[in-house]
């Protein structure tokens, strides 16, 4: 599990090292240049010819440390101080003297990038105000130049908290940060201006980040953990999903839902669906077992098809209830249905969503008296579904996601999958997970769907709903990478991450 940072968080650390551990800013400001020589020389030789672009800030003073330690190895290094000198910190004045007295030459602005490197060192990850003047110039120029680019810390111009573009950004080959990556460089559009990101230690101490139950966290490899399998299990041990799910004309939904369940390791997998839908899941999933409704005008189900659905729910060890159900009076009723069921594990998605925000008494069920039952409740909306659940436009919810899942799980007792390019996954009193695999090849049909299947799957097999939110969203990415890779992010549909989840 990696640990990602605010900029409030990162400075904290840098504080509480100087402060409390009396690791001076000066001395991790040389182990950054120092890490950062290390990895240039490493990727680019020693035959280059470098441009250090610096602020006035820390993140300038790393800048002019890196100069100067890249003269030492002989390469030939020049500083471009971008900013008025008089505001330099204390710590980039002294690495500016030393510097100067070692004959490194030391220009005001930034009239040539004619370099094989660029080391962009304008804005650590302070920056909150929209880029101007000589910095934007400056930031323009890099951009423009041939130069291979080296963000130190961030790239200039990226806000550290959310990934924005504060005007301009520098549109980094390469960024080395430190100690801890930076949620900036995670979401988007940062991750794609930071380039490859190296994470390099500069002394300071675990300790020093302090208090981390409301973090932010993402995984890698090493994280990947799947329920146990039991040797002597049978198809009863690894767990029962309901799914209810499909429309008249929404079968393709639940076949996905059902056969990622399937896929992930669920021992049975039971469909509550409309008629028309009974055929080709037979075909199709055969494993499953299929039960219908009459998909027509009437607002409420049969008698026969409620006791079917009682008795679906009954079965169950976990519930699924949204895909491709529409939101006609007959899908409300079902989902009503549903929603009174308080002991078993419930995921809602899609259709489910929309009927949670067009009703409000559907979603006051899941404020916080629901819990009395510890029923665990997962939430799958993109953003324009969790936009119509809070009532915002989704213009505003881009400005702070993360902010308002918070919020969100704060009022209702549910775990919150916030899909999008980075999706987020939040419950109140738990650490907030970021995941990072995936890619833009599983923007496609169903690829929700498959999702749904797999948390369902996960919790069927035991585990509980956080975790198997947060596992669920890792795997699913994991499967769409490999279904790139195998192919191109042109070629994914969403039976291509179901298939590539056996090389998960």
């Amino acid at each position: 599990m990696e640990y990602i940072l605010t900029a409030a968080e990162m400075k904290k650390c840098d504080e509480t090292t100087s402060l409390t551990y009396g690791i001076p800013a000066l001395v991790l400001m040389e182990r950054a240049a120092l890490e950062t020589v290390r990895i240039i020389l490493d990727r680019y030789g020693n035959d280059i010819y470098v441009g250090v672009v610096a602020g006035c800030g820390n993140n300038g003073g790393d800048g002019v440390a890196i100069a100067r330690i890249l003269k030492e190895y002989g390469v030939g290094a020049e500083i471009h101080l971008i900013g008025d000198i008089k505001k330099c910190s204390p710590e980039t004045k002294h690495q500016l003297d030393t510097a100067k007295s070692l004959g490194i030459p030391i220009y005001f602005g930034l009239d040539n990038t004619i370099y094989d490197v660029i080391v962009d060192a304008i804005f650590g990850i302070g920056l909150t105000r929209a880029v101007e003047g000589v910095y934007h110039e400056a930031i323009q120029a890099i951009n423009e130049s041939k130069a291979k680019v080296v963000s130190v810390d961030i790239p200039s111009g990226i806000h550290s908290d959310d990934g924005s573009v504060m005007g301009i950004a520098v549109k980094a080959d390469l960024t080395v940060t430190y100690a801890y990556r930076k949620l900036g460089q995670v979401l988007y559009p940062g991750t794609q201006y930071a380039g490859e990101v190296i994470c390099v230690p500069i002394g300071i101490p675990e300790e020093a980040f302090g208090e981390r139950k409301n973090g932010i966290v993402t995984f890698n490899r090493q994280d990947l953990k799947l329920p146990a399998r039991k040797p002597n299990g049978n198809k009863g041990s690894f767990g029962k999903v309901l799914l209810v799910a499909g429309s008249k004309n929404m079968g393709g939904a639940c076949q996905l839902s059902a056969l990622s369940a399937f896929r992930i390791g669920a021992g049975m997998v039971r469909i509550f669906t409309a008629e028309e839908n009974r055929e080709i899941l037979l075909k199709k999933v055969p494993e499953a077992i299929v039960n219908t409704y009459q998909d027509n005008e009437n607002a409420t189900l049969s008698l026969s098809e409620q006791e079917l659905l009682k008795a679906g729910i009954g079965w169950a060890d976990v519930i699924v209830i949204g895909p491709g159900i529409s939101v006609s009076g007959k899908a409300a009723f079902i989902l009503e249905c549903v929603l009174k069921e308080k002991k078993k594990p419930l995921v809602i998605d899609a259709d489910a969503l929309n009927l949670l925000a067009s009703k409000p008494e559907f979603l006051q069920m899941l404020e916080k008296g629901r819990n009395e039952y510890n029923q665990e409740i997962i939430l799958t909306p993109h953003l324009g579904e969790f936009a119509r659940l809070i009532k915002h436009p989704v213009a505003e919810l881009q400005k702070d996601v993360l902010g308002y899942c918070k919020a969100f799980v704060k009022k209702y007792c549910v775990t919150l999958v916030c899909k999008d390019a980075r999706t987020f996954v939040a419950k109140q009193y738990k650490m907030t997970y970021v995941n990072t695999s995936g890619n833009d090849g599983m923007a496609t049909a169903g690829s929700g769907d498959v999702l749904t299947g797999i948390i369902a799957g996960l919790m069927a097999q035991g585990m509980e709903g956080f975790e198997a939110a947060v596992m669920g969203a890792y795997v699913h990415g994991l499967a769409g990478d490999y279904a790139r890779d195998k192919t191109s992010a042109y070629y994914i549909m969403a039976q291509d991450i179901i298939d590539s989840l056996r090389y998960v």
